[in-house]
């Protein structure tokens, strides 16, 4: 009897989860419900059998709803086996996901039976129940009369029902009506508690008095390694150009996994907002050897050891992360949650980061532009004044910083379990790491890097003309879309702001591009086009005058022309020879009258 082998028992397929001296944890695979402990001499089977899945090509849509549906169980199942931890986890993740416990536990037994993740492919399609008219009736009446500031009971709520929509016009009560038992079975069934406290007492006294509170906060969804923590912040640092001109405050935005505290990639430039979420999530996916080496820094692969994008990310509610640009993530299967309002302690790792980096370099660089505790304060001194570093030389710094974080630093209150002990896993970040992603649980994606940064490009609509594909008042082609440029139909495009030669048509999640007719608009950047743009309409406003005035001389030329010839009917016979002999009056030898000037 092997893990993870199945077997034939009592007419029924069962797949060993894992082992112990005496016991064995088994789910069947038939009927698929929750796994259980057997005693291995009540579990007789034979040789192991067959028990996969069907090969089948998934598509796009479909790997991005296995992916999102693992991440809902990937906390599940480090503790599957152990039933009460495995019931708080599931629980826990039915209020984050907004998903019942008993579809979470289906999710949880079809990848425990198969052992293979395609096994969270979603069935066909089948059209949705429709609600019968009582319960629209109901639910107009809970949402009008009992999800309100008014704090209605459900009884009253009902009443009103009864009055609004089941009396005559004389207010007698009809024949046919729902009872107050089915009216609180279909609150009772589509009821949700957040949406109860906060439309009948408001969201901030929700925050306050009625929002769960759970300890730790992290490690209450971070049981295992792949979800990573996002935010940035202006370092305490004034910078100078290379000339030696000052420049200001740079933006560290940087990733943290929540599970381990490791720094999984950062980006230190000027600019914030999306611009500095694409180059982090770069950064996130490149060999840290490679990016250390660059700054001539040698480390070893398990001093940094992350290059892969997490399948969850957990964000505040700034706006480059509500933005739809960041939300496109998602299409990567990625699982974006923004943490919500009066929620500090949820983001604790990614803030005790920015802590700890800034009290790593402070110490060493005080007269070197760094801020100190007088800043802003009356009679407090200029540290612009002695900025002295390079934006190059301050990211030396930042990075030496970051490998002392990831590989030296001890994490104090991390939860060591036994086997982490026995297994002499050393309480540092990477370490915490590299032991994490051998575990059950582990939710990272391979992300190709191009296909990365065409997801983060933000989006217009293009429209197909004759013309070409108009985008931004500008217009591209690709040979292979002639149809579509006869059909003038409108389509999804993205497009990189910073340099218009190109767009990309998105079709079933495909980049299509297409290059730049207008030769005049190639390598600039969307900013400069349309200054030329408005220059140019500008430009041709200041003749508009000009253009009436001309229309208006040349329309009284003609008129007066007109008005001295006289109009009378004429004979239209012998209009060829009219013609001919008119040919011969007005034509002029040019060659002769030419050369004899």
């Amino acid at each position: 009897m092997k893990k993870n082998e199945t077997y034939r028992w009592n007419h029924n397929t069962f797949r060993v989860l894992d082992l112990s001296d005496t016991r064995c944890f088994v789910i069947n695979c038939n009927t698929l419900q929750m796994p259980y402990w057997v005693d291995k001499s009540d579990f007789s089977c034979d040789s192991p059998v067959d028990f996969s899945l069907h090969e089948r090509i998934y598509t796009k849509e479909e790997k991005k709803i296995i992916r999102q549906r693992f991440t809902v169980i990937s906390n599940i199942l480090p503790v599957v086996s152990i039933p009460k931890k495995r019931n708080a986890e599931i629980e826990s993740s039915s209020i984050e996901f907004k998903i019942t416990k008993q579809t979470i536990r289906k999710y949880l037994c079809l990848y425990l039976a198969y052992q293979d993740i395609h096994a969270l492919a979603p069935a066909e399609k089948t059209e949705a129940k429709e609600l019968s008219q009582d319960e629209k009736n109901m639910r107009w009446a809970l949402n009008k009369f009992f999800y309100t500031t008014q704090r209605n009971t459900l009884k009253t709520a009902y009443t009103l029902l009864l009055q609004h929509k089941y009396c005559d016009l004389e207010g007698n009560l009809l024949k046919e009506y729902p009872s107050f038992y089915q009216f609180r079975y279909f609150y009772r069934k589509t009821r949700n508690l957040q949406n109860y406290y906060i439309s009948r007492d408001g969201l901030k006294d929700y925050q306050r008095n009625h929002r769960p509170l759970l300890g730790d906060g992290v490690q209450e969804f971070a049981n295992s390694v792949g979800i990573y923590m996002l935010d940035a912040t202006v370092c305490d640092i004034y910078l100078c150009d290379e000339s030696g001109l000052v420049v200001g405050r740079p933006i560290l935005t940087a990733a943290v996994d929540a599970y381990s505290s490791l720094c999984v990639g950062y980006s230190l430039t000027w600019e914030g907002g999306v611009y500095s979420l694409r180059n982090l999530l770069l950064n996130i996916m490149t060999d840290k050897q490679d990016l250390c080496r660059k700054f001539g820094i040698s480390i070893e692969k398990d001093t940094w050891p992350c290059e892969k994008m997490a399948g969850r990310i957990i964000t505040d509610m700034g706006s480059e992360y509500i933005s739809d640009t960041f939300a496109q993530l998602a299409e990567l299967g990625v699982v974006i949650t923004n943490l919500p309002p009066y929620r500090p302690e949820l983001k604790g790792p990614i803030e005790k980061f920015f802590d700890l980096i800034q009290e790593s370099y402070k110490p060493f660089l005080k007269g070197k532009g760094v801020i100190q505790s007088d800043f802003r304060q009356r009679g407090g001194k200029d540290y612009r004044k002695e900025a002295c570093l390079t934006i190059e030389q301050f990211e030396k710094v930042v990075l030496h910083c970051i490998l002392f974080y990831n590989s030296q630093r001890i994490l104090p209150s991390f939860p060591f379990t036994e086997d982490m002990m026995e297994n002499r896993v050393k309480p540092y970040a990477n370490s915490v790491w590299n032991w994490g992603i051998q575990q059950e649980g582990v939710n990272l994606l391979e992300i190709d890097k191009e296909q990365m940064i065409l997801t983060l490009l933000p989006r217009t609509v293009g429209k197909f003309s004759k013309y070409g594909l108009k985008v931004n008042k500008m217009r591209y082609h690709n040979p292979n879309y002639t149809q579509q440029y006869l059909l003038s139909n409108q389509i999804e495009v993205a497009y990189n702001p910073s340099d218009v030669s190109c767009v990309w048509v998105i079709q079933n999640g495909e980049f299509i591009k297409f290059d730049l007719i207008e030769s005049r608009y190639q390598g600039k950047c969307l900013s400069e086009i349309q200054t030329m743009q408005e220059t140019q309409k500008k430009y041709l406003q200041s003749f508009q005058e000009d253009r009436l005035k001309s229309e208006i001389e040349l329309a009284r030329h003609i008129q007066v022309i007109a008005d001295s010839v006289k109009t009378e009917d004429k004979s239209i016979k012998n209009l060829r020879d009219n013609r001919k002999a008119e040919e011969k009056r007005k034509h002029v030898d040019l060659v002769r009258e030419v050369l004899s000037e």
